[in-house]
């Protein structure tokens, strides 16, 4: 799986303008498959898209844009919305990909296909 290393995106064309910040991401790796967990604070289940198209996998994630309680200060949290895509390897299982996200972090679990694990051959 490959990952691009660029922080901030543009969106595709024939879709307004919006800057991307890549998410942050976690991949492991066992002898079933792999775990990707990425870190997107705010974004809920409603303003999250996972898309699987030749062998690409995207992830975007929209947070809900909050009013301020007062005037503005000082502001580090950015309302950019989130999206990183990956590359997967032919030797994943793309019809059992589960996600879940909880508390802005998303879990993937990507299978490995069962001809690429690893097995126990007997000896007779």
């Amino acid at each position: 799986m490959t990952a691009p290393n660029t922080k901030t995106e543009l969106m595709p064309e024939g879709r307004e303008d919006r800057a991307y910040v890549a998410p942050d991401v976690d991949i492991c790796e066992s002898e079933s498959g792999y775990v990707l967990t990425a870190e997107m604070p705010g974004v809920t289940k409603d303003g999250l898209e996972i898309l699987l198209e030749n062998n690409l996998l995207t992830l975007v994630g929209h947070r809900r844009e909050v009013a301020p309680p007062g005037k503005v200060l000082h502001r580090e949290s950015h309302t950019a919305s989130f999206r990183r895509v990956f590359e997967l390897d032919p030797a994943i299982e793309t019809a059992g990909i589960r996600a879940q996200l909880d508390q802005g972090i998303l879990t993937l679990k990507l299978p490995k296909a069962e001809k690429v694990k690893p097995r126990q051959i007997k000896v007779d």
